[in-house]
């Protein structure tokens, strides 16, 4: 591949909903760029983005690929993204890396969840963007109401450029709404200009006026212009649709077909006329040395630094990290500084990635995409530069993982290897976190909704050969006491020679703070326990509060006073008093009114408006109090609740059943409250029973 200077490079998200055809445009775009000799499909496992064994089974992108098109003499770096918002990491850490955005729409299904969710993350990320309306070829798609419909949504910037030709219910051209003429597909390819069609004029003349007005609006001088009546030429248009685009103030929509590979010279020509190039942008980190702000700007005479947005783990190629360099030019076997890690390492090659195949380059220059492959210590979201001056890019705010299940291995002997091969996912995926809940045995994965999990366990099987199983996890519940006790055991046990003496008096009452276990203190007298025994009996009381007598869950929020008991000169021991007093323990909280505590949790849910009353008639159904509702932008409300963190177990595939998609949650810990009679009845049995089992 050849190398190409930072104002010939185009870095291009594809983003969308999965099934509208941002695959499909890849392989059309490779195919008349001359990068394949022909397009392959979804169905037949040939295409260039989706290379992975789980994509090809499951016909759907699970990870973000980079696609780089040699398009004349410009680069247009593709970053083909998954369209499932269960693997919205891959998308995030692809819109890190973009200057432009292509919004891929169906023009069979229309706009659907992901399209508005591919929309926010333009706005969260600061992308310009354009829409391109795919399978116009489809007799059924709907261009009229697809326009209608993001106009709708976003109002003024949507600016139209086409609108498509057919005759005898075949797809043959299209309205150039700029030029106002018809433009039509001969059969090697070319173009040929054509009247406009009677039944075109109608809408021309109102996407022509839509255009206009989201031109006017870019400056004074145009609405005043447009308020008076005057037309504007065609290279007014364009000037101002260049600024306009490359700033998010205008929208463009295109469209074509990708199975006949229509439409899409217009769009990459448009993209290199109206996308920005890293020339265009600015980025700036901090220079850790000085704390001052370093403005790298994609400029190629400042010193090397580059960001890893993304990192691909092959159980064969082994790790490749994606990289986007900020300034400077990278060049093979450079030595580069990880400040994160204060390492400094040589990259060796460099590589261009066109899915998983490596093409080496000799140089990279600033603002272009490439991977490194033996860079160890890099990690995605570290930055890399020179050790003189060292460089820290912010890192990319990734989504927060809500879904978790508690999991463990089919075969105990393959222990070792899942925690390597999760290990491996984990540094691949940010998305996907691992915690070990050692209070309640449990080992949890926590991933963004239950097909993200379910795919890292299909990743375990088919990259490293070891097998998980899931389960829905252990409410992680804490016990405590409502009243006071008074209770004494003694430890005795004679064996031959010396024996166990332990002997202990102590209350248990609540302690008032729920942040501690425990606290302790003793208030014997005579000697009747000697105070070097005092520290036995706390850790005896350390020990005991990790398993509480009613269900076996953490307890917190007691306190405990040794203030009697007795001891034996020569058989009294740490261990005596230690046993006595987890005894103690267990009779004085079962005579203290003990009850299970379970964690309540804050909640936001984000909803369209239509949807808010089923959501609230769930949360209400799962013990939850809604808290009050805050309206938000683009006809949503954000409904706060507190619900028991036992009741969200599968709420994820619930809220996206019932929004269609649309319906986004989060949650943190807000305390611990008593559980209702009939759910502590419930565990208690359970554990009863568990206790016989075992």
């Amino acid at each position: 591949m050849n190398i190409y200077t930072t104002d010939k490079i185009r870095n291009v998200a594809l983003f969308g909903h999965s099934g509208a055809g941002k695959t499909s445009l890849i392989e059309s775009i490779a195919y008349l760029a001359g990068q394949i000799a022909k397009p392959g499909t979804i169905e037949a496992g040939n295409t260039l983005s989706d290379y992975d064994k789980l994509e090809i089974s499951n016909q759907f992108s699970i990870n973000t690929s980079v696609i780089p098109i040699e398009w004349n003499d410009t680069k247009i770096n593709f970053l083909d993204t998954p369209g499932y918002f269960e693997f919205i990491g891959e998308v995030e850490e692809a819109a890190s890396a973009a200057d432009g955005a292509i919004i891929v729409i169906s023009g069979k299904n229309g706009i659907e969840a992901g399209t508005k969710k591919a929309w926010d993350i333009c706005e969260k990320f600061n992308i310009p963007r354009m829409f391109f309306v795919t399978e116009m070829d489809i007799d059924d798609a709907s261009y009229r109401e697809i326009v209608e419909g993001l106009q709708e949504l976003y109002g003024k910037k949507i600016a139209p450029f086409h609108l498509p030709i057919r005759e005898n219910g075949e797809f043959i051209g299209y309205v150039n709404v700029i030029q106002q003429v018809g433009k039509k597909w001969k059969a090697d390819g070319t173009i040929e200009h054509i009247d406009v069609p009677d039944y075109s004029m109608e809408y021309l003349s109102n996407y022509r006026e839509a255009l206009m007005e989201s031109v006017a609006e870019t400056s004074e001088d145009l609405m005043d212009r447009y308020f008076n009546g005057e037309e504007f030429s065609e290279n007014e248009i364009r000037q101002a649709l260049r600024i306009n685009v490359s700033s998010g103030d205008i929208v463009p929509i295109m469209m074509g077909s990708n199975t006949l590979c229509r439409g899409m010279y217009t769009m990459m020509s448009d993209i290199i006329k109206y996308l920005p190039s890293p020339a265009d942008k600015q980025i700036s980190g901090i220079n850790a040395n000085t704390n001052e702000v370093y403005a790298a700007d994609y400029d190629f005479s400042k010193p090397k630094s580059a960001y890893c947005f993304k990192t691909m783990v092959d159980p064969f190629a082994g790790k490749y990290s994606l990289i986007k360099v900020n300034s400077g030019v990278l060049k093979t076997d450079d030595l580069l500084y990880n400040k994160h890690k204060d390492v400094e390492e040589k990259i060796g090659k460099l590589f261009v990635l066109t899915g998983n195949k490596a093409t080496e380059v000799q140089e990279l220059h600033a603002g272009d995409i490439g991977a490194l492959s033996k860079v160890s210590k890099i990690a995605t979201t570290d930055s890399l530069s020179t050790k003189a001056n060292p460089i820290l890019y912010i890192r990319t705010p990734l989504s927060v993982p809500y879904t978790y299940k508690r999991y463990k291995a089919v075969n105990k002997k393959d222990e070792d290897k899942i925690a390597q091969a999760l290990a491996k996912l984990s540094a691949e995926d940010l998305t996907m976190k691992l915690v070990n809940d050692s209070a309640n045995s449990q080992s949890l994965i926590y991933g963004i909704g239950d097909r993200h999990i379910d795919m890292i366990v299909t990743k375990l099987k088919e990259r490293y050969k070891v097998d998980i199983e899931l389960s829905k996890p252990k409410v992680p519940y804490k016990e405590t006491i409502r009243s006071k006790s008074d209770v004494e055991y003694k430890y005795k046990k004679q064996t031959g020679g010396h024996g166990q003496y332990g002997h202990v008096k102590m209350r248990f009452e609540p302690s008032g703070n729920m942040d501690e276990s425990y606290t302790f203190t003793e208030s014997v007298v005579g000697g009747a326990v000697p105070k070097n025994y005092f520290p036995a009996v706390e850790k005896g009381l350390a020990e005991a509060v990790l398993a509480g007598p009613l269900a076996g869950y953490p307890v917190i929020g007691i306190h405990a006073d040794l203030y009697d008991g007795s001891y034996h000169p020569v058989d009294s021991s740490e261990m005596a008093f230690k046993i006595a007093t987890r005894e103690a323990f267990k009779k004085g909280i079962m005579d203290a009114n003990p009850i299970l505590l379970e964690p309540i949790e804050s909640m936001k849910v984000t909803v369209p408006d239509t949807y808010t009353g089923d959501v609230m008639g769930d949360l209400n159904k799962r013990r939850g109090r809604v808290l009050g509702m805050n309206p938000l932008d683009g006809k949503n409300t954000e409904i706060l609740a507190e619900v028991p963190l036992g009741e969200l177990y599968g709420y994820d595939t619930t809220l996206r059943s019932m929004t269609s998609g649309y319906g986004t949650f989060e949650y943190e810990l807000a305390r611990y409250e008593q559980v209702p009679g009939d759910i502590q009845a419930k565990e208690v049995e359970r554990r009863a029973n568990q206790t016989e089992e075992d």
